[in-house]
């Protein structure tokens, strides 16, 4: 049976939420529900959206895992963004944190050097 994943932030400004998540993702959205959602492609079956939602703004947490970091973490500072944290975790795999104008929380996770 395939799986869809459809994982989601509310955001409290759409238009400048939805700037940021292209700058960091590097991509337009694959698709615009309504005027206050988009939706972009991680990977076939595998969403990552954004919605206007101020209440329930800042909250979310979200890593993906990818196949080398570092280049990953490089094309995210290339767009003019820099991480907020960075962990390497007792078993050596690696996690860079990145955090929306909300507060939402994007991780990406990679294999030990």
């Amino acid at each position: 049976m395939p799986i869809d994943l459809f994982a989601g932030m509310y955001v409290r400004d759409y238009q400048a939420a939805k700037a940021w998540y292209v700058r960091v993702l590097g991509c337009e959205p694959a698709f615009l529900p309504s005027d206050t959602e988009a939706v972009w492609e991680l990977a076939e079956h595998r969403y990552l959206y954004i919605q206007q939602n101020a209440e329930h703004a800042g909250h979310a947490v979200q890593t993906v895992l990818v196949d080398d970091l570092d280049a990953c973490v490089d094309r995210i500072a290339d767009r003019g963004i820099e991480p907020v944290k960075r962990e390497t975790y007792p078993d050596g795999m690696r996690k860079v944190l990145y955090r929306d104008p909300d507060g939402n929380e994007i991780g990406y996770g990679g294999a030990p050097l």
